[in-house]
């Protein structure tokens, strides 16, 4: 099969578009073939890298955490799933190839009419923002501020908290700002001033902090936010460390994603997908992820679409 990977750590021009085997569904797994593969930030830190502290990065390294598409092999032992199933899940470092074989509890069913590149986006980013929240306590009537917030994590922990019944005041480029009122978010920008801005438009003060940016939005949320058991960094973990403040990790789980998805379903979320890239681009896709304006998500979509090349030849579903 096709996978995008690299040979060893750099920029985005170490990505390429490699032949590896392809994987066969054992005992209690399934294989899906992957229609659409989310591009983040992790993928970016490990190219660049940066070794993440459950994992060991192996050359040639697949990239891409979450995906989407359609079970094509199921092993012994699994029930609920079946061949054609389409799916959402997450695979880390294993996603973005044009195969990818997980337990059946790391994969839910994908809402009909959900967009590929919508499904193949969210499982990551989604579930890292929920965890976020979840760990901050945020609730009803409180106030969060959520920096980073038209990117990937953002545009999602925004929906959720302002859910919640949070008012939520988000940071993010000049450019993004009324994106961010779409979202329900109060925004302002990035840069000198931040803290007294913040002051202004959360008069009886912010309650807990969701940090997506790092840096002087860290230093900022020191400032702001007494409780440093409150305050939760998702990219400056080195310095979380030595400031006290959360370093959050995404805790997986189908029932958090079932959750997410549900809301999805519902008609009280959704995930902004600003770019998609063909497998062929993966470079392409990763450097505009490290530009950090990418507004949402962005997606390599593996089964090319009219106008960005022929289908891959579709593999018959097979039970084992």
């Amino acid at each position: 099969m096709r996978a995008a990977a690299f040979h060893a750590f750099g920029g985005p021009e170490v990505l390429q578009v490699v032949e590896v085997s392809t994987p066969e569904a054992g005992h209690r797994q399934v294989r899906v073939r992957v229609e659409a593969a989310g591009v983040q930030a992790f993928d970016s830190a490990v190219r660049s890298g940066w070794n993440p502290p459950d994992r060991t990065v192996r050359f040639p390294q697949i990239v891409g955490n979450d995906f989407a598409g359609v079970v094509d092999q199921v092993g012994a032992g699994v029930t609920g799933v079946e061949p054609g199933d389409e799916v959402i899940g997450w695979a880390v470092l294993a996603s973005c190839a044009e195969y990818v074989v997980v337990p059946p509890e790391q994969v839910i069913a994908k809402p009909p009419g959900m967009p590929w590149a919508q499904a193949g986006a969210l499982s990551a980013s989604a579930q890292t923002a929920h965890t976020g929240l979840e760990e901050l306590r945020v609730s009803a009537g409180e106030t969060v501020l959520i920096h980073a917030a038209s990117g990937g994590v953002g545009t999602i922990a925004v929906q959720l908290a302002v859910a919640s019944g949070a008012t939520v005041i988000g940071t993010a480029g000049r450019a993004n700002q009324d994106y961010l009122r779409t979202l329900g978010a109060t925004p302002t920008v990035y840069g000198e001033g931040l803290v007294e801005r913040v002051r202004a438009l959360a008069p009886h003060g912010v309650d807990a902090v969701l940090d997506a940016a790092g840096g002087d939005a860290l230093d900022a949320s020191l400032e702001l936010v007494a409780d440093r058991n409150r305050i939760g960094t998702l990219v400056d973990f080195a310095r979380a460390r030595e400031l006290e403040v959360r370093c959050i990790r995404s805790n997986r789980s189908a029932w958090r994603l079932r959750s997410i998805v549900d809301r999805y379903r519902e008609g009280t979320l959704t995930l902004t997908v600003s770019e998609t890239f063909p497998l062929d681009r993966i470079a392409d896709a990763h450097r505009k992820v490290d530009t950090g304006h990418a507004r949402g998500k962005i997606a390599v979509v593996l089964r090319q679409r009219a106008g960005l090349g022929g289908p891959r030849p579709f593999v018959p579903p097979v039970r084992r």
